[in-house]
Formats: C-alpha cells, structure tokens, sequence
C-alpha cells in the first residue's frame, strides 16, 4: 500500500528532518485551504490527504521521543 511505504519512509527519516516535512505539510495544507475558500481548488480530497499526513507524521515523532 501507499500509505505503508510513506510511514515506513517517515520512520526512516530523523526528528530535524520530520520536523520539516511537518512545517511543510502545514504550509501545503494552509495553501489549500486558501484555494478552496476563493474557489481555486480543484482537487479538495487532497486537504483530508494533507491532514491525514500530518497525523502520520506526528505520530512517528511521538514514537521516536518515546522509544
């Protein structure tokens, strides 16, 4: 599966560098929710992706502070 691979890719990752990607993602989904507010967005599954993304990156630095 997808989602699979990018955890498995998240874990591999060090907390500086997961800490981008979440400043990143938060960035993205900021930008979405922007475009979907003045009617420019076509694609509004992606904001649930984006989220969901966020989550899954969260819970593996959570993993990694307790491990």
């Amino acid at each position: 599966m997808k989602t699979n691979k990018y955890v498995e890719e998240l874990q591999t990752k060090s907390e500086a560098e997961l800490n981008q990607e979440l400043v990143a993602a938060k960035k993205e989904l900021f930008n979405l929710r922007f475009q979907n507010a003045t009617n420019q967005l076509d694609n509004t599954a992606r904001i649930k992706e984006v989220r969901k993304n966020i989550a899954r990156i969260q819970t593996v630095i959570t993993q990694k502070a307790r491990a």
